[in-house]
């Protein structure tokens, strides 16, 4: 089934979602909150993938973004058992809707609450970034791990993504963060950050928005190649987790580090 769900993917990112790159009509974006964008590429890839992925495997479910802005109820499909997919049909949607790169075809299967595969397509460079519980993480087909390693703080290069934090808790994590060896707000793409991590590209990442489309897919391909992904106060990450705050990083030690950088007085306190 891996292979099948990789065809169904790049099917529809290549039929759907990459012909409109760049040529989106005024009438084609839309905006569901201030300023979080759907476009019409992104119904239509997941009307598209939960048709293909349902008919690969009957009696399963799927969760997908826009199911899920549209019904907020959907979302508790994750943990309602079976298998469940979960679909984000254009990852990165702002930088699609922009005309910019990277955004991503994501799509994890859940089985009894837990993730059993992940499917990550950036359509524009086409890397195909693919785990398996069990089994490892595939990078176009070559096996990936992470680094196993920890150069240090001041050597951690990663992504600090603060749009979501409260502000008071933002800007003590950004006066932290002067303590590791660089860090961005990321590229606004789940689907580029995680990959990124299982290659080396960097380190860690935390971010603080936690949605279900957003990570499940890749937090298994991290753990699969070798890393880490946790709740900042230590839990680790499940699909069906709605507790703000996460940690990736490519080690266990290396999540020891960024932890430890960014907020050196413990876990914050998270509502």
């Amino acid at each position: 089934m891996l292979d099948q769900v990789a065809d169904l993917v790049r099917e529809v990112a290549q039929t759907i979602v990459l012909p409109r790159f760049r040529r989106l009509a005024a009438d084609e974006v839309q905006q569901k909150a201030p300023g979080d964008l759907v476009t019409i590429a992104d119904q239509e890839s997941e009307r598209a993938l939960a048709r293909g992925l349902t008919a690969l495997l009957p009696g399963s479910l799927v969760v997908g973004e826009e199911a899920v802005a549209a019904d907020p109820a959907v979302r508790d499909l994750i943990g309602g058992g079976g298998a469940v997919w979960i679909v984000d049909p254009v990852d990165g949607t702002n930088n699609f809707a922009a005309g910019r790169t990277p955004f991503c075809v994501m799509v994890a299967l859940v089985r009894d609450g837990e993730t059993a595969a992940a499917w990550i397509l950036d359509v524009v460079d086409d890397h195909l970034t693919v785990a398996e519980a069990g089994s490892g993480t595939y990078r176009d087909g070559v096996r990936v791990k992470t680094r196993t390693d920890d150069p240090g703080a001041a050597a951690l290069h990663g992504v600090v993504s603060h749009k979501y934090l409260p502000e008071d808790l933002g800007n003590r994590v950004r006066a932290n963060a002067a303590g590791l060896g660089g860090y961005t707000a990321g590229k606004h793409c789940a689907g580029y950050e995680y990959p990124a991590i299982a290659t080396d590209e960097q380190q860690f990442g935390m971010f603080w928005r936690i949605l279900p489309w957003d990570h499940t897919p890749g937090s298994l391909i991290v753990r699969e190649a070798g890393g880490v992904v946790r709740h900042l106060d230590g839990a680790e990450y499940r699909p069906t987790n709605r507790q703000r705050g996460l940690l990736v990083a490519a080690n266990e030690d290396i999540w020891r580090s960024a932890h430890g950088t960014l907020f050196p007085d413990g876990a914050p306190a998270v509502e």
